[in-house]
């Protein structure tokens, strides 16, 4: 038998030198669907979800999934249907929440820039919590909600200043990122929203960052967030709910993750006695583990400096290498006692930056092989786009020794939809 990877989630397995899927053969299941595709086991997401909600047992809380991570209306389906209410950031995320029928009463509204539409939307649904990150943000809100004649419930992000020791471009909580509303402004900006008759304190929020693998700085936010909670009472200001954020960590190479219970005891050891009911927004913690990209490779490359695995899937299919410099373990759908070589495995996109992995000792594969890109559940098909006129891959979700296909690879006509072929006369 050839050495066998290691394997992060159980529903990933080799069984006769052949990678499954839960009870599906992924080497068959390419030849029938075609590549790439991502794939991602029901069971998975499921175990994932309540392993984080549960960490949180007989404490009042929300789990509200951050949709950005992966909207897939089939998840999102899912989530719902297991207790989730859902952490958006758009308009046309709202609307999938909705199409799954999600309670409004369970969504929360992120994000430094809504749109007066999106706010107008959220507001006639009837939203949980908008969470607003400036003080120009609760103006317009206050606006909006007093031409619709409702009710705006505010919460105010607040930036704790925390160092999440995450990449830079997904570090959220530090004085120097956009988002949130300084420590020093929060009062003030509670105590203008008291004053409105379109505006209700809901909350307090924070998010620093994503792909956090220790509690240390969650545990810095917590208790900066606990400390300006108690400081708010004293001047009257009365919070229902503490929306913590998200941004766990998964294991994508080497790193070790705090588990969900190890995350959940250490925010609950500090902000347990506040009354408060928690939000939690965690994306990447339940869906990261629980997806691959399969792709077929093309041909191999023997260059001057450098070999090359040329396979079909590309950057507008996973950017994260590219976009994060971010590491995925990349494994061959079939085993064999191959010779290793270093290779570099890239796309067929005309950019120099268009990688999956570099310096990676792999083994000796041919063109026509299979490979499994994985953790990629999260920010994989959600960042993909159709640069080089490259259509999205399929979306596949497997459970037990059943697939379905939850997103139908796209075709020449899906990607000139919406334009016309005629320019304006010449002079």
């Amino acid at each position: 038998m050839a050495d066998q990877p290691k394997l992060v989630v159980e529903q990933f397995h080799y069984r006769r030198n052949k990678l499954h899927c839960e009870g599906i053969q992924l080497a068959a299941l390419a030849e029938q669907v075609g590549t790439p595709f991502y794939l991602y086991s029901q069971t998975a997401l499921e175990q994932q979800y309540r392993s984080f909600d549960g960490a949180f047992g007989n404490t009042p809380h929300l789990t509200c999934y951050a949709m950005k991570a992966n909207s897939n209306l089939s998840i999102l389906s899912l989530f719902r249907r297991l207790g989730a209410g859902f952490d958006i950031v758009s308009g046309g995320e709202l609307m999938r929440a909705l199409r799954v029928r999600s309670d409004p009463r369970k969504i929360v509204f992120s994000g430094v820039g809504k749109t007066e539409d999106e706010i107008d939307l959220a507001l006639h649904h009837g939203i949980l919590q908008f969470n607003v990150e400036s003080g120009a943000e609760l103006e317009i809100l206050e606006a909006r909600a007093a031409t619709a004649g409702k009710i705006a419930p505010v919460a105010l992000r607040v930036n704790p200043d925390v160092n999440a020791n995450t990449h830079p471009y997904i570090a959220t909580g530090l004085a120097e990122n956009k988002f949130g509303v300084p420590v020093g402004s929060v009062l003030p900006l509670y105590r203008r929203a008291a004053r409105s008759r379109h505006l209700r304190i809901s909350g307090i929020a924070f998010h620093i960052g994503s792909q956090i693998i220790s509690t240390a700085p969650f545990i810095r936010a917590a208790e900066r967030l606990v400390e300006l909670v108690r400081t708010l009472r004293e001047s009257r200001v009365e919070l229902r709910y503490l929306d913590l954020g998200g941004g766990l960590g998964i294991t994508y190479g080497e790193e070790v993750p705090p588990e969900p219970a190890a995350y959940a005891g250490a925010l609950n050891s500090i902000v347990k006695d506040l009354g408060c009911t928690l939000i939690l927004e965690p994306g990447r913690a339940i869906v990261g583990n629980a997806g691959i990209l399969v792709t077929r490779v093309l041909l191999t490359k023997k260059g001057r400096a450098r070999n090359f695995v040329v396979v079909d899937a590309a950057m507008n299919d996973l950017i994260r290498p590219s976009l994060y410099g971010a590491y995925h373990w990349i494994h061959p759908l079939t085993l064999h006692r191959r010779r290793t070589w270093k290779a570099d495995v890239v796309g067929p996109v005309c950019e120099s930056g268009d990688f999956l992995a570099r310096d990676r000792v792999l083994p000796r594969v041919s063109a026509g092989d299979l490979l499994a890109v994985m953790s990629a559940g999260a920010y994989g098909f959600a960042l993909s786009s159709n640069y080089n006129s490259r259509p999205r891959p399929a979306e596949l979700l497997v459970r037990g020794g059943e697939f379905r296909i939850i997103r139908r690879r796209e075709s020449f006509p899906d990607l000139i939809r919406g334009e016309v072929a005629k320019c304006l006369p010449s002079a």
